[in-house]
């Protein structure tokens, strides 16, 4: 590890050399199965081959102009982004933080047009919604906002899956403009909501005249058994956060816009100087692309239904396991106590997970993941918690 790299993060003792499909290879030669995706990016697996392809042909002919000039792959992908959401418009930036900052600003404009002088936003206990101030604000968790101090102001907090509160809030609160949540709460530990939560937040924000803004950074992409999770409650949103799985490894996000939503940003009010460039927007043409074309989003729904029945049989009877939740190929297996220790252990022995909120063991596999490769991740996995809990 170099002495030179700030201290951000603690990494584990391993270095990928190259991957292919659902698997890794370090740079000692061991393969590694992949079931974390890079916390769901690399959805498509490692050297996807018309990714791959897109991204070589882009950069032998141009990789960056600004936006102060048309961007035809930007242009391409706003399209078919759109008419697949069923939105009208997309902002793109670099990441789910940029594209979360695009749709707060976005709703504060559109309180200040309404006159509402001090806008603020709705948002719930446990979200995540990225690290740069105004995410970080957005965001329910203390233990990340420890330190950063004074935060942004202007949001206000409620339980999550929880309607009254966010009737109460109505009832209450004239200077609300927008509601921003998860359709799934990933880093609080795949927490999936009532049926019919987003169907009812959608009503509650057209009763009131808020924006419904939906973050599906790490949902969206198919990644939940549709192409967007707000899809299982045919919902459609006011606003829609993208990145992840987007560009699968390529730095991309995106904020999409419908309705009055769609007419707030106007020339002067954002920016992005490397946002929607001919990279990163070429690579996501081909990865959406490919997503509806072969079909990935009902890949995933079968192979997470697969996954959540191999795991809930195999450690049915193991007392430390509280439960397993899934939502396509967003799992999280409850644990009692804490169990940060298996990440190691599964790596190990040739798996790559998670642990999130100290006891949820987080899996998010490529959604291309055959039935022998989800096979093997619940034989492992499972070995891997019977051993740690024994």
């Amino acid at each position: 590890m170099s002495d030179h790299i700030i201290k951000a993060y603690r990494s584990l003792p391993v270095t990928f050399s190259h991957g292919e499909g659902c698997y890794l290879w370090d740079s000692q030669g061991k393969r590694y199965l992949d079931a974390l995706c890079g916390i769901s990016v690399t959805s498509l697996g490692h050297n996807y081959a018309p990714v791959t392809t897109a991204i070589q042909q882009q950069a032998a002919t141009l990789l960056h102009t600004s936006n102060l000039y048309s961007i035809g792959w930007q242009q391409q992908l706003a399209d078919l982004l759109c008419r697949t959401a069923g939105m009208e418009r997309v902002f793109f930036g670099n990441s789910g933080a940029e594209a979360n900052e695009a749709a707060i600003k976005l709703a504060r404009l559109h309180g200040h047009r309404r006159g509402i002088k001090t806008p603020q936003i709705v948002v719930m206990e446990h979200a995540f919604h990225g690290r740069t101030m105004a995410t970080l604000s957005a965001t329910g968790n203390r233990k990340v906002q420890a330190g950063f101090e004074p935060l942004v102001g202007g949001f206000v907090r409620a339980p999550y899956n929880d309607l009254a509160s966010i009737e109460a809030i109505a009832d209450n609160n004239r200077n609300v403009v927008a509601l921003l949540v998860e359709p799934v709460q990933g880093e609080a530990g795949i927490v999936i909501p009532d049926t019919g939560y987003l169907a009812a937040l959608r009503r509650i924000c057209d009763q009131n005249d808020w924006l419904l803004m939906l973050d599906e950074i790490q949902t969206g992409m198919a990644r939940s058994g549709k192409m967007f999770a707000c899809q299982h409650e045919k919902v459609v949103p006011d606003v829609m956060t993208l990145a992840k799985a987007l560009g699968n490894g390529v730095p991309i996000g995106a904020c999409l816009a419908n309705g009055i939503a769609a007419e707030v940003i106007q020339p002067g009010n954002h920016g992005s100087t490397f946002g929607g460039n001919p990279l990163a927007c070429r690579a996501g043409y081909a990865v959406l692309h490919s997503m509806l074309e072969f079909g990935i989003a009902d890949n995933a729904a079968l192979r997470g239904e697969q996954l959540a029945v191999a795991l809930r049989q195999g450690l049915m009877t193991n007392p430390d396991v509280v439960e397993v939740r899934h939502l396509g190929l967003l799992l999280a297996i409850q644990m009692k106590k804490p169990c940060q220790e298996l990440v190691a252990l599964a790596l190990e022995n040739g798996l790559l997970i998670n642990v999130t909120a100290e006891s949820v063991i987080r899996l998010l596999p490529p959604l291309i993941i055959d039935e022998a490769e989800t096979a093997e991740i619940a034989e492992i996995l499972i070995d891997c918690i019977h051993q740690f809990t024994g």
